[in-house]
């Protein structure tokens, strides 16, 4: 007879495996966020305050703030975010996920993806490629003009696009892309090729201004392999949100850093976090930066690693073990089985080809983190701690024990065990 937990723990796996995730329409973000006004900015992880933010977090404030015409200049930004007068909140709060730190604003476009399977949503601005770019940090004239860009230009093709497609799948995307050797959060060269092939018949027929055609086709394809990703966090947080608020259940819904902090929800404990101090990434540097020079961990994209993929997924993507300095393809293997040790069950819609088609490991079950002492893996970008500098590396951190430990107790006290 199957326990009031195992029963909880298979409706939630369930609602995660069979989300349909669909890119439906781009909206500006006050249309989507409940209570959104130009005061207002979200950022990834746990909730923190502008105090405790870290640099590249208040970077990407300063950013914002210049972009909705708050703040003039770096030096009134930077007043206007101190003043109090800005609410900062988390994106999980709103149905939203953010790369990096994750700041959205007022008037920033957002995809809008749609669980087909049981109608809830997600929401995450469009990621801007290389550079000096906000998720990183960068304040400079150059990073408001392309979040400008990307609002007056490639924002209302995307919906002219969209609308036309009637919908992208990209459940079908990212499982193709996983056959193709994508993890789906560091390494995406894969998932935004598919996306590119899926969409560039219709983007040509939708696209009146040639010469914005050309702007676009050039951002998408010039230096941009990430750019799936924030589409990809989309379809993981629909997912992962389906199975969110189910009584008894133990599976983690999110899991973010806002680079202070980490933290973890859990399905039958509601929308409370559970925290510690945000990890050190253990990767590559580029050349000439070092571990002095890091920011602790950051982003809502840990998201993917919830979904099932990312360093969950690691055994399909080999190839992204040098890049991360996680070691060679049998390490690539074995994290992944590692994971398999922590999660619920396994994903019927991605399957790992070197692992004889294996559903990817699905459904953190802090029973299990605690039980077994393995972490979860999170594969990522490793930023500067100095805004706008950007990333400097990349490399693998482990989820910290602590919050899975306080979550357990949490759960059992709830429970009256």
């Amino acid at each position: 007879m199957k326990t009031l937990i195992e029963k909880a723990n298979e409706k939630a796996i369930n609602n995660m495996k069979n989300a349909q995730a669909v890119w439906v329409d781009m909206k500006p973000a006050h249309e989507v966020i409940e209570g959104m006004d130009k005061n207002t900015l979200l950022h990834s992880g746990p909730p923190l305050t502008w105090e405790t933010m870290s640099g590249p977090m208040k970077g990407a404030v300063v950013a914002a703030l210049k972009y909705e015409g708050l703040a003039q200049d770096d030096e009134r930004a930077f007043e206007l975010a101190a003043s109090g007068k800005i609410k900062y909140q988390p994106c999980h709060h709103y149905n939203a996920v953010g790369p990096m730190t994750g700041i959205t604003s007022y008037s920033m476009p957002l995809y809008v993806v749609e669980n087909k399977e049981l109608g809830n949503f997600a929401y995450s601005t469009i990621n801007e490629g290389a550079g000096d770019v906000l998720r990183f940090g960068a304040h400079s004239d150059n990073t408001v003009k392309r979040l400008k860009w990307i609002e007056q230009v490639l924002a209302p093709n995307f919906k002219k696009l969209v609308k036309s497609m009637g919908g992208v799948n990209l459940n079908l995307i990212i499982a193709q892309a996983v056959h193709m050797g994508d993890e789906l959060h560091m390494r995406n060269g894969s998932s935004t090729a598919v996306f590119i092939k899926t969409i560039i018949s219709d983007l040509v027929d939708v696209v009146e201004d040639k010469a914005e055609l050309k702007d676009i086709i050039r951002f998408l394809t010039v230096n941009n392999d990430q750019f799936f990703l924030n589409l990809a966090m989309c379809a993981c947080k629909v997912s992962s949100d389906a199975a969110h608020g189910i009584e008894n259940s133990t599976i983690v819904t999110a899991m973010a850093r806002n680079g202070v902090e980490i933290g973890i929800r859990v399905s039958g404990l509601g929308d409370q976090w559970f925290t510690a101090p945000a990890a050190e990434v253990e990767g590559l540097y580029f050349s000439g930066f070092a571990a002095k020079d890091a920011n602790p961990d950051i982003g809502d994209s840990a998201i993917m690693e919830t979904g099932g993929v990312g360093g969950f997924a690691m055994a399909t993507a080999p190839a992204i073990v040098r890049f991360l300095g996680a070691g060679g393809y049998d390490d690539a293997i074995n994290y992944t089985m590692d994971m398999y040790e922590i999660s619920a069950s396994e994903s019927s819609q991605y399957t790992i080809p070197n692992l004889d088609f294996r559903g990817t490991p699905t459904g953190i079950d802090i029973r299990k983190v605690v039980e077994t002492g393995i972490l979860p893996a999170i594969n990522t970008a490793i930023a500067s701690k100095e805004p706008g500098v950007g990333m400097i590396g990349a490399g693998v951190s482990r989820a910290p024990m602590k919050m899975f430990e306080e979550a357990l107790l949490a759960f059992a006290e709830k429970a009256g065990i």
